[in-house]
């Protein structure tokens, strides 16, 4: 029943989106039109960060869509290449993220879902905006210099060599502007460390616009969602991270009830004996009841005995405290029992998913396509402005 249900979404995907452009063109006087544009790295499975952090989100931002907007939801295995990989473990992760997008809810016939790859526009577009961006402007970006001080040196930038420093690392951010400006956004979702990122992306839209004398490319706004930083759960100093050594720091989505229990279990706190939400005192404690906070609470709702749940972080740590009296261990018991209850469902599609590759193929496929129509139009207007093909009338 799922499969043939699966069938028909992918079967029903063009038609859909005939009707859509029809619906969004007879609409779009009625409110504004929004373009949200947003992207992640192939890290295989996401962990807890990815998924509260950026994911979550994207379902929100498309399940409270309306009819005129467009969605460009990609997996940026471009960028994946800035640092070595393994061939074979790189393709296994672009599958495994698309399952694994799809079984969060990100849905193929409400957004454009699809491989950055797959779409060579944004790498040629990564060219002509990498012909107007300063080596300057490049070496004053932060990213490049973490990134390589990671690979080379445990993270300590102030032994970042030269010599280590690849092109595709230096310059990627140029290419993080083409997957932007590519379709024309008005609106991206970004984090506090993506912030330097949309500016630039900003400044080689207006010296583009600046060089073809016309206002061509927008510049887009940053969207602010409800999104959740997580920390590591073993070092509340730094982010969520899957590079990071111990893997008791994070949750994957796909982990089991019995490793999700003992990676809480072991999740940093202190020796205070009351809760209480202070993200600089006590950020062990506040990471735990940031992220039961970004839960959809059933397991939470019912310990407390209640259908109404407050998930402001500070007032749900003064209703864990008067309801356990300050246990640490109480709230690791009940943040492992909502982690396990929100994640089944997913892990449950997940699994299901990866026993279906050709469905995961068919939806990458019409995914590009419907992305490279769009690609198509604004790289054909690019080389026509630059002078490399002739204008069309």
């Amino acid at each position: 029943m799922l499969r043939r249900a699966r069938l028909h979404s992918v079967q029903c995907l063009s038609t859909y989106g005939r009707a859509q452009t029809i619906f969004r063109m007879q609409h779009t006087a009625l409110a504004e039109k929004r373009v949200i544009v947003s992207g992640i790295q192939p890290t295989g499975v996401p962990h807890l960060g990815n998924y509260l952090g950026a994911l979550k989100s994207w379902v929100e931002l498309q399940n409270t869509a309306q009819p005129q907007d467009e969605l460009y939801f990609f997996i940026v295995g471009l960028h994946a290449l800035t640092v070595p990989q393994n061939p074979k473990t790189l393709f296994a992760d672009r599958q495994n993220l698309m399952a694994a997008l799809l079984a969060i809810g990100v849905d193929p016939l409400r957004c454009t879902l699809f491989q950055q790859d797959a779409v060579p526009e944004h790498a040629e577009l990564m060219w002509y905006f990498a012909c107007i961006t300063s080596f300057g402007r490049l070496e004053r970006m932060t990213t490049w210099k973490s990134k390589l001080a990671t690979l080379h040196n445990g993270g300590n930038t102030d032994h970042v060599q030269a010599s280590q420093l690849q092109l595709g690392l230096f310059a990627y951010p140029v290419l993080q502007a083409a997957d932007i400006l590519l379709y024309h956004p008005t609106h991206v979702p970004v984090g506090e460390d993506q912030a330097q990122h949309l500016e630039l992306t900003r400044d080689i839209a207006e010296g583009f616009n600046r060089m073809v004398k016309k206002r061509y490319f927008p510049t887009p706004s940053t969207l602010h969602t409800p999104s959740k930083k997580i920390l590591s759960l073993r070092n509340p100093a730094v982010k969520m991270s899957k590079s990071a050594p111990d893997a008791n720091s994070r949750i994957l989505l796909t982990d089991s009830p019995k490793n999700i229990q003992a990676k809480v279990r072991r999740a940093v706190t202190d020796a205070d004996r009351f809760l209480s939400y202070d993200p600089e005192a006590r950020p062990g404690v506040s990471n735990l009841i940031n992220i039961l906070s970004a839960l959809d609470g059933g397991t939470l709702r019912r310990e407390l005995g209640t259908t109404v749940l407050d998930t402001d972080p500070a007032r749900l740590a003064e209703t864990l405290h008067t309801a356990t009296g300050g246990s640490g261990a109480k709230l690791k018991a009940i943040l492992s029992e909502s982690l396990i209850e929100a994640l089944r469902p997913i892990q449950e599609r997940y699994h299901d998913l990866l026993q279906d590759p050709t469905y995961l193929a068919t939806i990458e496929k019409r995914g590009a396509e419907r992305a490279r129509e769009r690609a198509h139009t604004t790289i054909s207007q690019v080389r026509t402005m630059l002078g490399l093909q002739k204008e069309t009338l």
